[in-house]
């Protein structure tokens, strides 16, 4: 064993025993260094990749306190540490091969609020959004506005000195920042705030920690004013990371620690809690919404809306626009950002203006469009057209789109991804039009397609170039753009980093603060982290440290990701896209990506997570030299008799095996990643594909083969319900399937006798076009058929009443339960006849209608992942509302309906393309009657999974977060059978289908 394999072993028993050390002594949080948790750990938002040893969760500063102070122990001391909140840093900044202290998952307490003197206290896991949510109500929010503001803890907020929109009104997070409770690698615990510069350098002659410190920072700060004030550039965004410059305030009276934690990245201390500033929401708002023939003329017309006296300005390229106008985000914001049909843009500018007062907004917003209109009419500056959005829930539509852009360009087609490594530019905003000018020539000159948004109003624009990193030669660009850049900010007086922090970028560090200021940062780190045991490597080193400042080359995530097989990679080139943006994180409770995430706060519970988990299980089983077949291989023909796949067991593949089948069970297999997530992660497909091989080794329990067959036996057991229902339906047998297969609550089966026309497909083939205009095909699910035939009748009533004749096809499996539960060979069998059959039936040419969305789109989008294209045919299932909208519905006759009414919508159905919502308040609203449609998460049911008697906590806890308020206040109808059936057993009532609901009105 060769002395880095001995050195490892030796670091993993210090850890080992570190962690047992640290259970006894009573720390009450999570400890987990399960390869899992650790690798889950080991991304960002970045190109990069470090696998910490462990992971702590504290629950309390005295978990972090203690979790410090122990390491301070001899037997301990090569430890190291780097705290972490969302996990949403571009730069690497979080990322450790240490011990990660995890404060996301449980310090999310929001402390103390005092209105009167406008601050809040809250814990450093508290999530942006979180705390404006709850701000709201008071009326007031915290101000830095960032893209991930849904995921992005204030711990990670003050640490990388976070800004985003806005920020030349309302400054970065250090300007918000009242008070710090943090603490330092040995334990010690250090509060900051501002103090006059008196008491600040009486404090400093005590002999403590503090005093020490104090003593360091003033003098480096004081005895360098001049130079400070030299190099630091004139820009709201200011040199990040141990701000020498506005520690002390302009007249030198007050000094502020808390300054130099801002923006640390963790190398200084470990924030706990902050007193945050809190600023009046003001009520009036106006956006207007700028079209350009091309981003250069958007970039240049900035500095003019600036001057217009506006809170802010943002910017996005064509690429960024055109990656929207594909996600279902455009959808909620295409009426405010359509341009005129003949005009195509290629840049877009969102002015915002913020005030108490709504006339003197009228005004500045009727000041800037009457200038609009006279550089339309003469044809200047490139200014196409514009829009005024006025509404708040509106504008918070655009801004959505706004913040999505950064996972969008994750979602640009081919191997070559926009990647952020040179994208956190800042210079002054009357230099941003030639710098970027000079940027792109810079990336055309090595033939690089690359996407743009960002502050324009700051001078911050983020340049994603594309890139390939698993190609070695695009890997090599890597560095000298990066050099290249750098110079080219310093040329145009700006900053290397303006609002991601530094990570893996703090090589250039010195570069831009200079030998003797950044010579003063590492006096200030030594102060603070004399060992180095706090994020090593970022931002700089303590004196006397031969550790090397962290780089731009490494350690790359395409490490991992160039050894996964590439038939993995093409059946699964969305799963295995994912790059990090974390939009899963996304703490509010009524989107309905990622549920089980929003439960139990797990990382590994989300589609990141087990996107993470699958991509190291196959690069691992492929380095075991198991291959694993593409998902429309011949491995899963029908009726092929190929030896199975055996998984490996080998080094740490055993453990991986369990942990990744842990998270996939977790899953709701509801598929909101697939659409809601920008990179369309896919982790039901991902789930069933790992499903069928782990099963291969380890075998399956009697409840996977009953759900995976219940497509079939429903028929069967259809012909009995009479007999059937009193015993599905009682106590004792709820008991014993509890007991016995681990499924409860089963629902009865239907009664309902269905009368209609025969299908006769040699008939109907000798109809004629106008005959065959008059009929509707439905084809049938196994839930609506056999649970729910009373919603096939009110179907065929509704049909009727259009002046159609709807005709039942013959049953044939769907195969969405195998796909579930991971019998991919009979899913393909079952897709295969299905889609043969649905193929031929189309030769007809006669709309084919289905009820359960959820089912619909098995057929184009998993069909379509496990056929070949011939197999698959060209064949279209219609939703039912596709089909109605396109119906004339006047010839309907329906009662009036005055009542409140909601829709709530199955989440599968909601989040994809084909989504209903918006489609079914367009009936409705023709039909007369209002429907309303409130945001709303999982309802917990999503098929099977909360028939499981093992997640009933789960499932109820879901159903309470979001669908019981609606149920409760109001008349609700719900597209989902699993919906429907969740309701009814909460709450004794069976909620209506929408065609149901509009069948009684007839």
């Amino acid at each position: 064993m060769g002395r880095e394999n001995i050195a490892s072993v030796l670091l993993e028993e210090t850890v080992q025993s570190y962690l047992e050390a640290l259970n006894k002594q009573g720390f009450e949080g999570d400890i987990d260094n399960s390869y899992s948790t650790t690798l889950v750990h080991s991304t960002d938002n970045s190109i990069y990749q470090q696998v910490p040893r462990a992971v702590l969760f504290p629950k309390s500063n005295l978990d972090v306190q203690l979790a410090l102070k122990l390491s301070e122990k001899p037997e301990f001391n090569q430890l190291y540490f780097a705290p972490r909140g969302g996990g949403t840093g571009t730069n690497g900044q979080s990322l450790t091969a240490g011990i990660v202290i995890d404060l996301s998952r449980y310090m999310r307490q929001i402390l103390e609020i005092n209105t009167e003197e406008r601050w809040v206290k809250v814990q450093a896991g508290v999530i942006k959004d979180q705390l404006n949510d709850f701000l709201r109500p008071y009326g007031f929010f915290f101000a830095p506005d960032l893209s991930t503001s849904n995921r992005a803890t204030v711990g990670g907020m003050i640490n990388t000195d976070a800004s985003g929109q806005g920020s030349l009104v309302y400054g970065k997070t250090s300007d918000h920042l009242l008070s710090v409770k943090c603490f330092l690698s040995d334990g010690y615990e250090l509060d900051t705030q501002k103090v006059s510069t008196q008491e600040a350098k009486q404090d400093a002659k005590h002999n403590d920690r503090k005093g020490q410190i104090l003593q360091a920072t003033l003098t480096s700060c004081e005895q360098n004013r001049d130079r400070i004030l030299s190099v630091f550039p004139s820009l709201n965004r200011f040199l990040t990371g141990y701000d020498l410059k506005n520690v002390f305030s302009d007249d030198l009276k007050t000094f502020d620690l808390s300054r130099i934690i801002a923006g640390s990245e963790g190398s200084l201390a470990v924030v706990t809690e902050a007193k945050l500033n809190i600023v009046p929401i003001e009520p009036y708002k106006t956006l207007v919404n700028i079209n350009y023939d091309n981003f250069d003329s958007a970039l240049r017309h900035s500095p003019f809306l600036v001057s217009a006296n506006s809170t802010s300005v943002e910017t996005v390229d064509s690429k960024v626009l055109n990656l929207a106008k594909a996600d279902m985000i455009w959808r909620s914001v295409s009426d405010f950002l359509e341009t005129p049909a003949h005009i195509a843009s290629d840049g877009l500018n969102m002015v915002e203006f913020n005030g108490t007062d709504q006339n003197d907004i009228e005004e500045k917003v009727g000041t800037l469009t009457s200038k609009l209109d006279s550089l339309i009419a003469s044809n200047q500056s490139g200014v196409l057209s514009y829009s005024i959005t006025t509404s708040k829930a509106d504008i918070l539509k655009i801004y959505a789109m706004r913040k999505k852009a950064v996972g969008l360009l994750g979602n640009s087609k081919g191997t070559r991804k926009p990647i952020a490594f040179v994208e956190d530019t800042a210079v002054p905003p009357e230099n941003l039009a030639d710098f970027i000018t000079e940027f792109r020539s810079l990336l055309d000159s090595y033939n690089l397609t690359y996407g743009m948004f960002g502050h324009v109003d700051a001078g911050v624009l983020h340049v994603r170039p594309a890139l390939d990193l698993c190609d070695e030669s695009q890997r090599a660009m890597l560095k000298p753009i990066s050099d290249k850049v750098a110079e080219l900010t310093k040329k145009y007086g700006g900053l290397f980093w303006g609002e991601h922090g530094k990570g893996f970028r703090s090589e250039y560090g010195p570069e831009f603060f200079g030998e003797a200021l950044f010579l003063e940062l590492r006096k200030i780190k030594t102060v603070f982290d004399k060992r180095n045991k706090l994020n090593p490597g970022k931002i700089c080193t303590p004196l006397g440290s031969d550790s090397e400042l962290a780089k731009v080359t490494g350690p790359l995530r395409a490490r991992y990701d160039e050894l996964v097989p590439i038939n993995i990679k093409t059946s699964f080139q969305d799963t295995l896209n994912c790059n990090g943006n974390g939009l899963c994180f996304n703490y509010t409770e009524t989107t309905q990506m990622c549920p089980s995430y929003k439960v139990t706060k797990d990382r590994r519970d989300s589609p990141k997570g087990r996107a993470t988990l699958f991509k190291e299980w196959s690069r691992l089983q492929a380095m075991q030299g198991v291959e694993l077949p593409e998902l429309q291989s011949d491995y899963y023909e029908p009726d092929t008799q190929l030896p199975r796949v055996e998984i490996s067991e080998a080094g740490n593949l055993k453990a991986l095996n369990h942990e990744v089948k842990q998270a996939m069970d977790a899953c709701l297999a509801c598929k909101a990643c697939s659409s809601a997530c920008p990179v369309k992660v896919d982790i039901p497909n991902a789930r069933a594909y790992f499903l069928d091989f782990y099963h291969q080794k380890y075998g399956r329990s009697l409840k996977d083969y009953l759900v995976a067959n219940i497509e079939r036996v429903l028929p069967i057991m259809s012909r009995f319900a009479k007999l059937l229902n009193p015993v599905i339906g009682s106590r004792l047998i709820n008991i014993l399937a509890k007991k016995t297969i681990g499924y409860q609550d089963l629902p009865l089966l239907s009664l309902h006798e269905l009368k209609t026309k025969a299908f006769d497909f040699e008939e109907l083939s000798k109809l004629n076009e106008h005959q065959r205009g008059k009929y509707v095909l439905i084809v049938l699910d196994p839930f609506t058929r056999y649970y729910e035939a009373e919603l096939l009748e009110a179907t065929i009533k509704l049909i009727e009443k259009l002046g159609k004749q709807a005709i039942l096809l013959p049953y044939y499996e769907n195969g969405k339960t195998k796909h579930v539960k991971g019998f991919l060979s009979a899913f393909k069998a079952t897709a295969h006849k299905t889609s043969a059959f649905l193929q031929q039936v189309s030769r007809l040419q006669i709309p084919m209608v289905g009820l359960d969305s959820a089912l619909v789109f098995v057929y184009e989008d998993e069909y379509r992942k496990v056929l070949t294209e011939s197999q698959r045919g060209d064949y279209k299932v219609h939703a039912i509302h596709e089909w109605l909208k396109q119906q004339d519905l006047s010839r309907l006759q329906v009662a009036s309906y005055a009542g409140s009414l909601a829709l709530l919508s199955h989440c599968t159905e909601e989040t994809n393309p084909r989504a209903s919502t918006a489609a079914w308040v367009s009936i409705f609203n023709r039909l007369g009657v209002v429907l309303e449609a409130p945001s709303t998460g999982c309802c917990g049911m999503a098929g099977t999974f909360g028939h499981e008697s093992k997640n009933q906590a789960a499932s109820r806890q879901l159903y309470d977060m979001s669908w019981k308020m609606h149920v409760k206040s109001q008349k609700v109808i719900a597209t989902g059978f699993s919906c429907r059936s969740q309701v009814k057993r909460f709450e004794g009532v069976k909620p209506k289908h929408p065609v149901e609901f509009i069948a009684d009105l007839l």
